[in-house]
């Protein structure tokens, strides 16, 4: 059987089919990204729970006990909110610099690209599985029960998987253009963390117009408070939910429409 590969020009469609087809491949990929990532590591994958759980640490002694922010207080409110956090900033920041670490494949053999900044948003979904059990841990020692809203977390998690997809492909692609991206991507990351409620409310009742339509515009804020009250039993903010989620759609498709429409040009100048 012959196969013949022929150049495509302009917008191209997603073609999900043929990325379908080299599922085995992705899953190398996932598994490779995932064991480069521990290797000759003294923890290993105790990293994926370390990197939130320091990170609420920092932000409860900082923010809780110094500043004295009231949510920032509640150790388990904070790690709630940085654990899918830490997957969104892992699998965008990851998917952004995939294809220029993969250089030396992109270059010798054909596959479909988009399964590169996909198995980097992969790995960083091991990492947040395996962090999960932390909160899992933590919830059970402070007496909460999930209720029925918990039904709902796999669905928000789908949404944020979407969410860091979409960006970081779109970013990839840019990046391997523009090698700017590589430095333009940790500052965003750092940026987007304050304006994402992970240590406070979703829109403080105190905060100005201009904040509350910031973290509002903000897809990962309705996704990242849905989730911590989805598993804390609260009532989910629908209307945040809602509007992220349709946001996060628009962005994979849209990530991925720009990602196939340069994707021709990888092989030359990666």
């Amino acid at each position: 059987m012959i196969t013949e590969i022929v150049p495509q020009t302009g917008w191209q469609s997603l073609n999900f089919r043929e990325l379908w087809r080299f599922r085995e491949l992705c899953y190398f990929l996932v598994w490779r990204d995932v064991k480069v990532r521990y290797k000759q590591t003294v923890l290993g994958a105790a990293w994926a729970v370390l990197q939130p759980a320091l990170m609420m640490a920092v932000f409860t002694i900082f923010l809780g006990i110094m500043a004295r922010v009231p949510s920032a207080n509640d150790p388990v409110f904070v790690y709630a909110g940085m654990l899918p956090w830490t997957f969104f900033a892992t699998a965008m920041a990851n998917a952004a610099n995939s294809l220029v670490n993969s250089e030396r494949v992109i270059t010798k053999v054909y596959f479909p690209r988009l399964a590169v900044p996909l198995a980097a948003v992969g790995a960083a979904m091991v990492d947040f599985l395996i962090a999960s059990g932390l909160l899992v841990i933590m919830m059970a020692w402070r007496g909460i029960v999930p209720t029925l809203e918990v039904l709902v977390l796999p669905f928000i998690f789908l949404f944020l998987v979407l969410t860091a997809a979409g960006i970081g492909i779109f970013l990839s692609a840019l990046t391997v253009a523009y090698r700017d991206f590589r430095y333009i991507v940790p500052f965003l990351v750092q940026f987007w963390l304050f304006a994402t409620p992970t240590v406070y409310s979703a829109v403080p009742p105190d905060a100005s117009p201009w904040i509350r339509a910031l973290i509002t515009a903000n897809p990962v804020s309705g996704l990242i408070a849905s989730f911590r009250a989805a598993a804390f039993g609260d009532a989910i903010p629908w209307t945040l939910l809602g509007s992220a989620a349709v946001l996060a759609v628009v962005i994979f498709l849209g990530g991925c429409l720009y990602f196939r429409r340069v994707e021709d040009s990888f092989a030359d100048i990666v």
